[in-house]
């Protein structure tokens, strides 16, 4: 390769260059490191958003669904015996007309059914904090997402500014290169006339790269 090619045809070697050669290999390297928490974070939100528009546009569906699972409690027999026997005792002092009258079965229907509901109550509130955590763990990997994906594309952006950065020094530098390059010409030149025109020709070769290339 000539020494006006390498000079004038910009085929030097650009440290620029030879930096961004480096800086385009940084996204490709650090994607492994986010690209997990990210794909996590996006599973989340999307269960997130599912189970956010199953509350807000059939409640009662979401309610049913979660009590579909009701089992009674191991205590809820022993708190029902409870509840008929003081349904029983109040009969039978007197209270609701007697024992075996329909005063006293509507008692203990009553008090039956007011076992039955605060077991029912008791499990869907167990299951809604269980729903809760899990909502929470959702929650906290689809922020883990957010923050991987923000900080990926912070650095992205870092690399270009940087690139941008340095294209634009390198670019500078070569112009000035190649200014000065042609300035070394003029002046050869005009060292060349010199010798043949004596101190007038050396004089004009001085003159021109003075005013092309000015320092």
């Amino acid at each position: 390769m000539s020494w006006l090619s390498k000079n004038f045809t910009g085929e030097n070697k650009n440290p620029a260059g030879i930096a961004n050669n480096y800086l385009d290999q940084i996204p490709a390297a650090m994607k492994p490191y986010f690209q997990p928490y990210i794909d996590k974070g996006k599973t989340a939100g999307d269960k997130l958003t599912g189970q956010y528009n199953n509350m807000t546009e059939n409640p009662g569906d979401f309610y049913n669904n979660l009590g579909k699972g009701y089992k009674e409690s191991p205590g809820y027999q022993a708190t029902l015996r409870e509840a008929l026997a003081g349904a029983n005792n109040a009969a039978a002092m007197g209270g609701g007309g007697g024992l075996g009258t329909p005063g006293h079965e509507n008692y203990a229907a009553n008090a039956a059914g007011d076992v039955a509901n605060k077991d029912y109550e008791a499990y869907i509130n167990h299951i809604m904090d269980i729903f809760g955590l899990g909502q929470k763990g959702q929650q906290t990997e689809e922020q883990q997402g957010y923050d991987a994906s923000k900080d990926y594309g912070t650095s992205i952006g870092n690399t270009l500014g940087q690139k941008a950065q340095y294209g634009y020094a390198g670019q500078a530098g070569e112009n000035k290169n190649r200014s000065n390059n042609w300035s070394n010409i003029f002046k050869l030149g005009g060292a060349a006339l010199g010798s043949v025109a004596g101190p007038l020709g050396t004089a004009a070769g001085g003159a021109l790269a003075n005013y092309f290339f000015p320092d």
